[in-house]
């Protein structure tokens, strides 16, 4: 299959991109035809009053990548702005889009009430998905890698490909369909849904010394005010932080929790040293990738993907009679 998958350079990625997207990315890359995208035209779209931190978290983000093991060799990694073909599709297809089916989204409202201070009410991002769509269908591809608060946006996506070969008498691009993958649901450190815009999250780069920081301001189980109270692994977001990186340990941290052998605060310093030791193996490759070569990998995805796009262009223009 060929499957597409990108990501904003907004920030410093976090422990809930790795759990979410970047394992499972790391896995796809081995059986099939892969294209990472930085997205950082999206990420104009919120961005636009501080462009100028998008090249470097765009360099940062890849950086990331493949230090987790997104391969370059396997995998075509590419920065959306230097494949021109993305703003040509998306200019065609916001043409044949009618303006209800944007207004619908439900990711459009809720993104707009989360970023209320990026004032975000503008047309770029009312037209996001079909930028997304652009993204998808110029490389035809079969497969994307969503979660389920994205699948309004592929749906959309689906309907616009119909309405494109209903307009124009082809079929030339696949109707392209989720790939939902079990992702363990990682909270923030204030168990909240792990954002940027909440800052409660961990850098995938951050030192050890800023990790245990972090995790000692972690919320932990509301009931247990005492050390000798009985604990409640079930609604502790720490438990639920072994649960994902180092299951093992569950049954020893249950019996801690519930029996009160241990203190939350010293449940949560055993925590960071786990947390550290899962991701030194990161920490040691990230440190040896230097940025002249994370841009020779993007040049050369570049020319990759950009060798697919204009072949696609090609072909739509054809069928329409440009």
């Amino acid at each position: 299959m060929r499957i597409l998958s990108g990501m904003r350079p907004t920030g410093p990625l976090h422990i809930g991109h790795l759990v979410g997207a970047l394992l499972n990315w790391r896995e796809f890359q081995k059986e099939n035809e892969c294209l990472f995208m930085v997205a950082d035209y999206h990420a104009l779209m919120s961005e636009y009053k501080s462009p100028q931190d998008i090249k470097n978290f765009s360099i940062e983000m890849v950086k990331d990548w493949i230090a987790l093991g997104i391969d370059p060799e396997k995998s075509i990694i590419f920065l959306q702005s230097e494949v021109k073909e993305h703003l040509e599709l998306f200019m065609i297809l916001a043409c044949l889009t009618p303006l209800s089916w944007l207004y619908r989204s439900p990711t459009f409202k809720d993104q707009i009430k989360e970023l209320k201070d990026k004032e975000i009410t503008n047309y770029g991002f009312l037209g996001y998905p079909v930028l997304q769509t652009a993204d998808i269908i110029l490389y035809k591809a079969e497969r994307v890698p969503v979660g389920s608060d994205q699948l309004p946006h592929l749906e959309l996506a689906r309907e616009i490909v119909r309405r494109f070969h209903f307009i124009y008498k082809t079929q030339i691009f696949p109707e392209p369909q989720p790939l939902l993958s079990k992702t363990p649901k990682l909270l923030g450190l204030d168990a909240r849904k792990m954002s940027k815009s909440y800052n409660n999250y961990i850098a995938l780069s951050e030192s050890p010394d800023q990790i245990k920081k972090k995790i000692m301001s972690m919320f932990t189980d509301p009931q247990r005010i005492r050390l000798s109270d009985p604990g409640h692994p079930e609604v502790c977001n720490v438990f639920n932080y072994y649960l994902i990186f180092k299951k093992e340990m569950t049954s020893d941290v249950k019996d801690w929790c519930i029996n009160a052998k241990k203190g939350c605060t010293e449940c949560k310093k055993i925590l960071a040293d786990v947390l550290i030791e899962y991701l030194r193996p990161f920490r040691e490759k990230r440190k040896d990738l230097t940025d002249a070569y994370i841009e020779k990998v993007l040049k050369e995805g570049n020319k990759k993907a950009r060798a697919i796009a204009s072949a696609t262009i090609k072909e739509v223009k054809s069928v329409m009679g440009l």
